[in-house]
This record gives C-alpha cells, sequence and structure tokens, in this order.
C-alpha cells in the first residue's frame, strides 16, 4: 500500500515533487506527456497526484509545511488544522503533559503540532498507507526523534506509560458523515473509556454534539478559526462540567462551570453583536450579554443588541441605522435612496437565502451596507447597518 509514497522518498521522486511545486493542475495532462518521457509513468502519476494534494494541503498546514509533507485524499480532507493543532498541543504541553498516546492518528497533523511543543507521541493508526505517510512527515519536518507510528488497532495499544491520550475517531462511514457518536470509529463510548484510563485526556467530537451528551467529568470546548467553527473536544482531567469557546488565531477563550441563564429579551439598539459560532456552539451567548450589559432581540437568535458600544474579543459588532419589518420592496428602495452596490447579507431565523436576496433587489451604487433578515421579538425582520468600530477603552 506504501509503493506510492516509497517512489516519492526516492531521489527521482523528490526531483519530480520539487519540478512541481508551482504546477497548474489545468496543465497536468501535457506536464504528464511531457514527464513520462523520462520518468517512470506510475511515479509520475503519484507525484502530480501528491502535487495536487499538497496545492490543498496549503489552507490548512500553510505553504512551510504543505511542501515538504505527504498526503492522501481522505489525510487532507480529515487533518486537523494547523493553528487548532498547535492550540490543542499548547493545553496538553500547560498541563505538563510529556508523553502523549494520539490514537487515530492520520497522516500526523495533531502528532506534528504535539511534538514541537517537545511532547513525545506515539502515533497510533490502522492503515499502512497512512501510518508509511505519517512517517515520512515525521522525517520530512525532522520531528522523527519525537513521533513513533504504530500500525494497529488502536483497541490493542496499551497506553498505560502515556501522561495523556487524544483521540480522533473517524466521523465518516461508506455513506458519508455519521451523526451517531457510537457510528465513530472507533465508537464514542471507547474513546470516553480510553480517556478516562490516562491523567489527561482530550477526544474530538462533531462540533454539533448535545449538551446532554458530554459526559459529568469532561469540560467540553468548541474552536473556532477566523470565525468558522473547526471543531469541538471533550477534555478529562481539566474542569469537570465547564464548557469553553476558544478563537483562533488570538487565542481569547471564554469559559465556565455555571452557564448564566438566558439574557432578557430587548428593543434592538443602536448596536448589534454576532457572537463567534464557537460562542453559540458552547451556549455562552449570556456571557457575552452580560460583558456588553446587552440583551437579545428575541429569545430564540443568537444575536445581542445594545444601546452603547463595548469591545469584545467574542463577537463582531455592527452599528444599526434601521429596524423595519422584512419586505423585499421596501428593503430595495431604502438600498437604491442610499446607493448600496456592496450588499453583505446576514441570516439567522430566516428562511430567504442571501443570494436569492441579492438577485431581487438588484443593489446597484458606490456604498456598501450589511442587512441582517431574522426576527425580532418574534416578527420576520430586516436590520440594515454596517460594521463598528469598537475600541478597546485606553
Amino acid at each position: 500500500m506504501s509503493e506510492g509514497i516509497d517512489g516519492l522518498l526516492s531521489p527521482a521522486g523528490q526531483a519530480l515533487l520539487a519540478s512541481l511545486r508551482d504546477h497548474d493542475p489545468a496543465d497536468e495532462l501535457a506536464a504528464a506527456t511531457r514527464l513520462r518521457r523520462d520518468h517512470d509513468a506510475d511515479l509520475v502519476s503519484a507525484a502530480l497526484g501528491q502535487a495536487r494534494l499538497r496545492q490543498r494541503a496549503v489552507a490548512k498546514f500553510g505553504a512551510a509545511d504543505a511542501y515538504r509533507m505527504y498526503f492522501t485524499p481522505d489525510g487532507v480532507e480529515q487533518a486537523t488544522r494547523t493553528s487548532v493543532a498547535t492550540h490543542r498541543a499548547a493545553r496538553f504541553k500547560a498541563l505538563g503533559v510529556r508523553r502523549l498516546a494520539d490514537l487515530c492518528g492520520g497522516i500526523g497533523g495533531d502528532a506534528i503540532a504535539l511534538a514541537r511543543a517537545g511532547i513525545e507521541v506515539l502515533a497510533v493508526d490502522r492503515s499502512p498507507l497512512t501510518c508509511a505517510v505519517a512517517r515520512a512527515n515525521a522525517e520530512a519536518l525532522d520531528l522523527a526523534d519525537l513521533i513513533k507510528v504504530r500500525c494497529a488497532d488502536v483497541a490493542e495499544v496499551d497506553t498505560s506509560g502515556y501522561d495523556a491520550v487524544f483521540v480522533d475517531p473517524a466521523r465518516r462511514t461508506g455513506r458519508g458523515r455519521t451523526f451517531d457518536p457510537e457510528a465513530y470509529s472507533p465508537p464514542l463510548s471507547w474513546a470516553l473509556g480510553a480517556a478516562r484510563a490516562v491523567p489527561f485526556a482530550a477526544v474530538k467530537v462533531a462540533p454539533g454534539i448535545p449538551h446532554e451528551a458530554v459526559p459529568a467529568q469532561a469540560e467540553a470546548e468548541w474552536v473556532s478559526d477566523r470565525g468558522d467553527v473547526k471543531e469541538a473536544a471533550l477534555w478529562f482531567g481539566t474542569t469537570p462540567g465547564a464548557v469553553r469557546a476558544t478563537l483562533l488565531p488570538d487565542g481569547a477563550s471564554l469559559c465556565t462551570a455555571a452557564p448564566l441563564p438566558d439574557p432578557e429579551v430587548r428593543p434592538v439598539g443602536r448596536y448589534l453583536y454576532e457572537p463567534d459560532g464557537a460562542v453559540i456552539r458552547a451556549h455562552l451567548v449570556a456571557e457575552v450579554a452580560r460583558a456588553l450589559d446587552g440583551g437579545l432581540i428575541d429569545p430564540t437568535i443568537a444575536y445581542v443588541t445594545t444601546d452603547a458600544p463595548r469591545p469584545t474579543p467574542y463577537a463582531t459588532a455592527y452599528e444599526i441605522t434601521d429596524v423595519l419589518p422584512f419586505g423585499l420592496k421596501r428593503l430595495k428602495a431604502l438600498l437604491r435612496e442610499r446607493e448600496v452596490g456592496v450588499l453583505t447579507v446576514k441570516k439567522r431565523g430566516s428562511a430567504v437565502e442571501p443570494e436569492e436576496l441579492r438577485r431581487r433587489v438588484k443593489p446597484r451604487g458606490p456604498n456598501a451596507a450589511t442587512v441582517f433578515l431574522t426576527r425580532v421579538a418574534g416578527a420576520p425582520s430586516m436590520l440594515l447597518g454596517g460594521p463598528a468600530s469598537v475600541a478597546e477603552p485606553e
């Protein structure tokens, strides 16, 4: 299964990969024809495939690492983004972890971040090809002294000599993504048992995991990167019962073991705050509302409103100019009057699709605006405004 990787690790394979670093996939057929004149056809195919995967991987790993690493199609799709893996590694390091078993380690994305934090890692995966790729990545990034790769069933690995485990179960089946934790591979119940067997652990789960499914002994953390929720993890050995929202790349982290009750509903004020997705998933909107001295615009909608601007790393602020009942004709007239040509459409609690709205209102002009399609005290509404500048107090 690892023949393709072995070929790429050869001098000829390395030369091919170097020549394809800036390769345009649109020219792949011509490149394949040209390269096959002087190289083995199978090696050319493997190098072209790897070049495509490296280009895809830049978004997760950055160019400096992606063009030194090796990937499989599933590996690129399933690997943890470097920013998230680095954050998790830093948490393990702060807990005093020195040796960690990375179960279901994949191509080594998490192991790399852990090793760079100075943690000795045993990376376990049952796929021979995936293990070969993980070994190649450890070597390519000069981390082989800290990363040992074992091809095995994770259930057969003795973790008793380790300070911590990290388990990243596969959440896809032959029919696509699964939302049943017991359909994970390995099942979530097994992963939780492995987590409880060592002093510290983290188990990666789907961001949509119901709060009632989180074990009482675990801390649940939701992580976003530049506003996009990337993952959730259940931590053991930290703060049982706590919920946490961590926002990358800045690292702002909101955590509580006793979530506040829902905020009060109040009329839309001058400012509207859109909480980060990790805050919403962690059910910490009330904490943000309290810090802002704000309330909700609707009991079921996670928008916070205030009359005065206040800085927060946990939500994006907008200044609202108009609060209107939902109506496309009225919105179109208002946008035409204000010469709005760049329209950002946000929705929460509305069935209207942003592209359909843009098509119908036909924004034209030099100005920009943001419209929120939502509910205000139960009524379909439109809020018009734009990003607010909210500075930290001096």
